[in-house]
């Protein structure tokens, strides 16, 4: 299992890279964006390249914690926690892929969540060979998910507070 827990945080950075080197063209290149899908752009409007890699640092704090932590001091908590946000990763990777097919082209994201996505499809399906799951597992992998999920939403409101600054300077 411990020869797992670092591939995460790899493959995230892989991902993320290709997020801050695109979105803030991509953006800017497809305004129409804003007008067919409102309620998804909106999280992304009057945002810096800056205030997004502030953003995609602070998302990798915890992938890159829970994945150190368990690799130093494995144990099934840490190990729980893990599975939970890779499987949150995988799962993020299935959302650019469909954002791209409902949009009809290629977004920032695309390639390396075609690349991303088997493996982690390969390392979530090893994982859970190696491991017993029990109902503490999956209430610490769900928790993961969700704080997650409420860590996305803390990115984007800090990108937001930065890309402001760094527009009112």
């Amino acid at each position: 299992m411990k020869d797992l827990y670092l591939l995460l945080p790899i493959l995230f950075i892989i991902h993320d890279m290709e997020e801050i080197i695109g979105f803030g063209w991509f953006f800017r290149n497809n305004k129409q964006l804003y007008e067919r899908f409102p309620k998804v752009t909106a999280a992304y409007e009057d945002f810096s390249t800056a205030g997004f890699a502030l953003a995609v640092y602070e998302e990798f704090i915890p992938f890159f914690g829970i994945s150190l932590l368990a690799f130093f001091f494995p144990c099934k908590v840490l190990t729980a926690l893990w599975l939970g946000i890779m499987a949150a990763f995988t799962a993020h990777l299935f959302v650019h892929i469909g954002q791209s097919i409902c949009i009809g082209k290629y977004i920032p994201s695309l390639i390396t969540s075609v690349i991303c996505l088997p493996l982690g499809i390969v390392i979530l399906i090893r994982a859970f060979g190696i491991i017993d799951v029990d109902r503490l597992t999956v209430i610490l992998m769900l928790a993961a998910v969700i704080g997650m999920m409420a860590n996305l939403r803390f990115a984007h409101s800090l990108m937001h507070r930065y890309s402001d600054v760094l527009r009112d300077r």
